[in-house]
């Protein structure tokens, strides 16, 4: 087994969340903005994915991210422009890269020209030679040490110049990170003429040496032109994984003494020890290595009283404290499956405690006044480590909102139109498992709007509107649901011809008269298509057929809303996770079902006079000068009831997606609980208008209703009497419902 693969493991599960932040930066970039942030952080992916991939010897990878890296150093330096030419060479350069780290990742072998005709493009662009110099070779990984012609080994300082002072001390966590002093060091030479002193005192013995440790400090006096400031940016990569001093000398003659204050090495590897300065012109990182290794052997006496001590940020002159506590939050990664479990046990809790109030609940508080306080005060304590452990696994929509920019630059090309999409929301935080569900519904839904909403540009410039199409993808947190919703500028739906499709499947009857509504809700239907020609994106009847399956898979709904010539938006509403929710327990004859809390509006016992009989058969309830249908569970799920509930009707009103409310008529509302939701289909079989299963205290099984699938059973006119009636289902174990 490969000793490195826990590591790998991290490296990876890095580049995926770098190659993320990346492609936004770079679509940024595309977008027009200018700020100079953007292309520091797209830099700093970079350098990360290519530090880690010298660590692990991914030469393809890191040689190419090096030229990548090179481009974006030399935009930000203002040598190169951000142009629409050059940006789109990035993205291009991205998704190589990408793919790249996937080969690595799953250990195979990409052909040695995989990516050539770009790297060439990339090199052309950074003015640096193929094959050259500037290429990594075997014996230089990381590529940074032989960067650049000759002649800038050395550059030329003008009158101006000021003399720098730099202590440096790496910790060990610099190298876990996969950096290299070398690296800084040939940056600090592009300042100026640059003096180094190594401190070798603190290297050990061959035999006693660490892999992994920090043994090693730097003095460096630079002569340069440029700014402490700019001094300071060059180890801004590393700044939390070292100590570092930078003064200018003879900026201030209080500091300007012999008196200076001495590294301290808390982890191993400082000290000071002048050594040997290397000729002009050398490359003094070399020298200085070679240096450390006569210094091993000697095993010289430490000198720490010469080297300067690198000042914390509490210690700083500029009084930088605040900034310095100011620090991110610490994290671990944990393996998603432990995450799970932990899930689980406190599911199982959660039905634990409420058995446990079930049968605690008949006694008297003059009884067990201490045992009934003891109960209830579990039962909160249990709601908030739920919401903790769920929040765990809670995660920005970010990580899916990202891919569809590339989706629809793509389909903007084989298409030919001309498209932006505008993103908000995305830092919206769904639980991991919603999150991974959301890729194939959004991708389904992007790409209708790209091939049926938006207009090509000549089309747009006759309605009037600009050749740029616009998609908005959002996410807000509403009702203790998240709503995604995909909006498009375009055409809308032509109702006209998506009746006439309809008619031509036999999907409905040509005397049909639907609603605007019911025929927006038409092209949800599988095999529904209203392309004119089959083509690598549309035409086959497969798609939004698919974002249906899943969403309703999630417990939640679509809504469709389009405005014929000017706009079409399709809002989905899920849980925020799939594994808790609040429900109402409701009590139709002697079954008992779940009413996510999340849809219920109202409830209300009506009059005769408010309940109106429809010619179809159907009721309908009047309310607030409104009327609202009336759906019988106890008909649609062929529920026994006694005789004397037959005139007691209780209605219980729910929000539908796209139908608004609706009356569900009940027998009692037996009160409210937290309930662990579990899956139906995995344990049994899809079962319409249900959205799962849940134990409830009396350890009997209740049913999770899901309102949209009860309202199309009602509308259909059947009802699934024996896979809806817990009691006479087919015997489940208790652990599969659990």
């Amino acid at each position: 087994m490969d000793d490195l693969a826990e590591f790998k493991q991290t490296y990876f599960q890095e580049c995926e969340e770098l190659l993320v932040d990346l492609e936004g930066q770079l679509t940024a970039l595309q977008d027009g903005e200018t700020d100079d942030e953007i292309l520091h952080a797209a830099f700093r992916a970079i350098h990360s994915i290519k530090g880690g991939a010298g660590a692990f010897g991914f030469a393809q990878l890191v040689g190419f991210a090096h030229v990548f890296e090179t481009v974006l150093d030399q935009m930000r330096e203002h040598q190169l422009e951000t142009s629409t030419a050059n940006v789109a060479l990035l993205i291009r350069a991205g998704d190589i890269l990408s793919d790249l780290v996937s080969a690595a990742q799953q250990d195979e072998t990409l052909a040695d020209d995989f990516g050539q005709d770009l790297l060439e493009s990339l090199h052309e662009l950074a003015g640096t030679e193929a094959g050259g110099d500037d290429d990594d070779d075997d014996d230089d990984p990381f590529g940074d040490v032989n960067d650049g012609p000759a002649e800038e080994a050395e550059p030329s300082v003008s009158a101006a110049a000021r003399d720098i002072k730099i202590a440096f001390a790496p910790t060990p966590q610099l190298f876990h990170r996969a950096n290299d002093p070398l690296i800084l060091i040939r940056e600090l030479k592009k300042f100026g003429s640059l003096e180094t002193e190594v401190d070798s005192t603190r290297l050990p013995t061959l035999e006693d040496i660490e892999a992994d440790g920090a043994y090693l400090t730097w003095r460096f006096t630079l002569h340069t032109p440029a700014s402490v400031d700019d001094i300071r940016d060059v180890f801004e990569f590393v700044i939390d994984d070292c100590q570092l001093e930078v003064e200018e000398i003879g900026a201030d003659p209080s500091t300007d003494t012999d008196s200076e204050k001495a590294a301290p090495v808390q982890e191993p590897g400082a000290g000071a020890k002048s050594g040997e300065r290397p000729e002009d012109k050398t490359d003094e990182s070399e020298a200085n290595t070679a240096s450390a290794e006569n210094d091993a052997r000697t095993k010289p006496e430490r000198k720490a009283d010469k080297a300067p001590r690198p000042q914390t940020p509490a210690e700083s002159p500029s009084g930088n404290k605040a900034a310095a506590d100011k620090k991110p939050p610490a994290s671990i990664r944990v393996d998603l499956d432990r995450i799970d479990r932990l899930v689980n046990m406190v599911g199982e809790l959660v039905i634990t405690q409420a058995m446990l109030s079930e049968q605690i609940g008949q006694l008297t508080v003059e009884d067990q006044a201490g045992l009934l306080h003891g109960v209830e005060t579990l039962e909160l304590q249990m709601r908030e480590l739920q919401e903790s452990v769920m929040s765990i696994r809670a995660q920005p929509v970010k990580s899916v909102f990202s891919r569809m920019t590339r989706l629809v630059r793509e389909l903007s090309c084989s298409l030919d139109k001309k498209a932006k999409l505008v993103i908000t929301g995305e830092t919206t935080e769904v639980d991991k498992t919603v999150i991974e569900e959301l890729s194939d519904p959004l991708t389904h839904m992007i790409r209708n709007s790209m091939d049926h909403g938006l207009e090509t540009p000549s089309e747009r410039e006759q309605a009037g509107k600009p050749a740029e199409g616009t998609i908005q993808l959002s996410a807000e947190h509403r009702n203790g649901k998240i709503v995604i919703a995909v909006s498009d500028d375009g055409r809308g739906i032509n109702r006209e011809k998506v009746l006439k499709k309809a008619i031509e499947k036999g999907l409905t009857t040509p005397d049909a008269r639907p609603s605007d509504d019911e025929i927006d809700n038409m092209i949800l239907l599988p095999g529904f298509s209203t392309a004119d020609q089959v083509s690598n994106v549309s035409g086959r009847g497969v798609g939004m057929d698919v974002v249906v399956r899943k969403i309703q898979n999630m417990g939640g709904r679509i809504g469709i809303t389009s405005v014929p010539g000017q706009s079409s938006r399709f809002s989905l509403t899920l849980p925020l996770t799939l594994a808790v929710l609040d429900g109402m327990i409701i009590r139709v004859g002697s079954e008992f079902y779940i009413i996510p809390i999340t849809s219920i509006v109202e409830t209300q016992r009506p009059d005769d006079e408010t309940i109106h009989q429809l010619a179809s058969g159907g009721e309908v309830l009047a309310i607030r000068g409104g009327f609202i249908k009336l759906v019988h569970l106890a008909r649609l799920f062929g529920c026994q009831r006694p005789a004397s509930e037959e005139d007691d009707q209780l209605v219980v009103v729910v929000e539908t997606g796209a139908s608004g409310p609706i009356g569900l008529v009940v027998d009692e509302l037996v009160g409210q609980q937290q309930v662990v939701i579990k899956s139906l289909e995995s344990n049994y079989r899809r079962v319409q208008g249900v959205a799962g299963a849940t134990i409830l205290g009396n350890g009997m099984v209740a049913l999770i209703l899901d309102v949209d699938g009860v309202h199309s059973m009602s509308q259909q006119g059947n009802g699934s009497m024996i896979a809806t009636r817990p009691t006479e289902m087919i015997e489940m174990p208790q652990d599969a419902v659990a």
